[in-house]
Formats: structure tokens, C-alpha cells, sequence
């Protein structure tokens, strides 16, 4: 079909007529293809594309109403614009085909020029509705992505308060559980790796961290460096928090052990847990950032800064809500900056 040409299906049961019309639209400079009744015109439409259809209303089998309210009933047919062409011209014939949802009516024996007016005037219509069809999908692909990116760095959940009209997103949560791990050593592996290399090595570790929090359905907040920080209990409230938090870090050290490097060289994570009340928020204008805010966060960072590498260390606090379902090693009396001496404890395993 030549570019700008319109497909045109006539559907008569009538050779000579069929024909007729055929060779009059063919001269508009339209592509035609004919049907001899109502259930050859639906098979031809559901295989191949069509810009208007010239439809006759007396034919066997289906006629002209019940073909034209099968293709409006339709949701992939639907769309194709329908110009009736009938000897029949009584008015409620008329509308009645309006209202089944043709666009228009044409009396047999037809005028070659208002046939021509009807049929440019149908063609120019669907034209503009597919224009408006394909700007629409192109917004909404747009709308997609611009969701799947507000996703991307925001909770479902806070996301959807953000438009929803919220200019100011500030809550406060009493109780959470924080944790931060921290690549041991990594500025000193990353100093034999290209730009390239080293963007692979980290995007494989935080995705592997990321897949996890999805797992145990916890909230990454962000990533510092070579640093991953992760909460549980929040936008959403629950009561698991910890152990949610504790069985992703205790993930993150088998996971840790299976991401190969260049020099070969073992990765190790120092991880750091604590659990308390924070504040939550969204701050920027241009680039959004959901992050939180407290004591706990500073003590999550602390237990992780002052940890040993390959371990996970948390707070009396958080020790004595999982007590009882891991095993634990007392590491005594730390000397915690800001914090002065703190009791903390090393989360092992699982006891089952």
C-alpha cells in the first residue's frame, strides 16, 4: 500500500454493486478490498487492517446492523469508522445505524462527489483519532517510566502520597530497626579497578543487597560509597522489624562470599544493627531522597563503624527482641564514639 493510501473494505452481497463501488473508491486513489457478506468482512478485519468500511444493510446471513454492532462491540474493531450505504431510506433506518455507531449514511444510487466528501471525511477523522491515539500511549508510556524512576528512589507508599498532592512528607516512626554494612577494605581493592570495573563490582553487590531487602520486604534508603543502608518497619509499620532486618544480614554474609572480584581477592562486610525511633522524610525539590533521621540511625551507623569485618554487630536493645530465635556471642563493653561505652552483641546464625 502506497504512504498516505486508505484501506477501504466494501462489504455487499451484491457482485455488481460490491464492484461499482470498488472501482469508485479505487479512483479516489484508496486501496479496496471487497466481501461478500457480513462473516467474510469480520475474518478480513481481524487479519489485516482497515481505515473504513462501506457497509450495505440487506444481506443474508448477517446484515448490515448485526455486523456493525458486532465490530462496535469489539474492542480491537471498534475504532474502524463504518459509512453505511443502503437503498434503504426511511429515517429510522437512519438513526438506527447512527446509534449502532456508524458515522454515517449513504442512499443508493450513491454521488460520486458526496460519497467521495463522506468517505475523506471519514479518513480525515480516523487519521486525527489515531494521531490523538498514539500521542496518548506516548504520554502513558512516558507517565510509566516517570513511575517506575519515582519507584526507583521513593517508597511505593511515599510515592504515592507525592502525587496524590503532598508537598511536605515528614513522619515520625517509634519503632524501626537500622542497619548499615560496609564493604571492608574496598577503597583499597577499588584502587586497581577502572572506572568500568568498579561500577560492575558494585552494582553486583548492591543488587545482590537489594534483592534481598525485596525478599524480606524492607526499605533500602540509600547507599554511601561503599556503605548500604536499610530499614525495617517503616513507611508501612510492622511488627517483625528486627528479624527481618536480622535474617537479611545474616544473607548478606553468605552473599558477600559468593561475588567474585578481579584479583580474586574475599570480600568482607562489617554490618551494624540497631533499633529505636526515627524520622522520616522527603527532602529536595528537583531530586527526591527519602531518608531518616535520630539516634538510632547514629547508633545503626556506630554499631556498624566500630564492628569487625565479616560480622554483625547490634545493640542490647535489638539483642533483646531476637534473643531467642539466633545465636549470639557477647562482645562486651564497646567504647562507642558519641555514644561512650556501649554493651553490643554479634549476631552468629540461626538457631533453626
Amino acid at each position: 500500500m502506497k504512504v498516505g493510501q486508505s484501506s477501504v473494505l466494501v462489504v455487499d452481497d451484491n457482485e455488481v454493486n460490491r464492484d461499482l463501488l470498488a472501482r469508485r473508491v479505487q479512483r479516489q486513489g484508496h486501496k479496496v478490498t471487497g466481501a461478500s457478506n457480513g462473516f467474510e468482512a469480520l475474518d478480513m478485519m481481524r487479519e489485516q487492517p482497515f481505515d473504513l468500511v462501506l457497509l450495505d444493510i440487506m444481506m443474508p446471513e448477517m446484515n448490515g446492523y448485526q455486523l456493525l454492532e458486532t465490530l462496535k462491540a469489539d474492542k480491537k474493531l471498534r475504532h474502524i469508522p463504518v459509512v453505511m450505504v443502503s437503498a434503504v431510506e426511511d429515517i429510522e433506518s437512519i438513526v438506527r445505524c447512527i446509534e449502532l455507531g456508524a458515522e454515517d449514511y449513504l442512499s443508493k444510487p450513491f454521488n460520486p462527489v458526496l460519497l467521495k466528501a463522506r468517505i475523506n471525511a471519514c479518513l480525515e477523522k480516523k487519521r486525527l483519532r489515531d494521531q490523538e491515539q498514539a500521542y496518548l500511549k506516548r504520554l502513558a508510556d512516558e507517565q510509566e517510566k516517570s513511575e517506575r524512576l519515582l519507584l526507583n528512589i521513593l517508597p511505593e507508599a511515599i510515592a504515592e502520597r507525592l502525587k496524590q498532592g503532598e508537598s511536605t512528607i515528614a513522619d515520625s516512626f517509634a519503632d524501626v530497626t537500622v542497619m548499615f554494612a560496609d564493604l571492608v577494605g574496598f577503597t583499597k581493592l577499588s584502587a586497581n579497578l577502572s572506572p568500568a570495573e568498579l561500577v560492575e563490582l558494585l552494582n553486583d553487590i548492591f543488587s545482590a543487597f537489594d534483592d534481598l531487602a525485596d525478599k524480606y520486604g524492607l526499605e533500602k534508603i540509600k547507599t554511601i560509597g561503599d556503605a548500604y543502608m536499610v530499614v525495617g518497619g517503616l513507611p508501612t509499620p510492622r511488627k517483625d522489624h528486627a528479624e527481618a532486618i536480622a535474617e537479611m544480614a545474616l544473607d548478606i554474609l553468605d552473599k558477600i562470599n559468593g561475588i567474585p572480584t578481579q584479583q580474586e581477592q574475599a570480600l568482607k562486610v562489617r554490618i551494624g544493627i540497631h533499633t529505636g525511633a526515627v524520622e522520616a522524610g522527603v527532602i529536595g525539590s528537583k531530586k527526591f531522597a527519602y531518608d531518616l533521621w535520630g539516634d538510632t540511625v547514629n547508633t545503626a551507623n556506630r554499631m556498624e563503624s566500630h564492628g569487625i569485618p565479616g560480622a554483625i554487630q547490634v545493640t542490647k536493645i535489638t539483642y533483646e527482641r531476637l534473643y531467642d530465635k539466633y545465636i549470639w556471642k557477647e562482645r562486651g563493653i564497646v567504647d562507642v564514639k558519641g555514644k561512650g561505652p556501649m554493651r553490643t552483641y554479634l549476631l552468629e546464625g540461626r538457631k533453626s
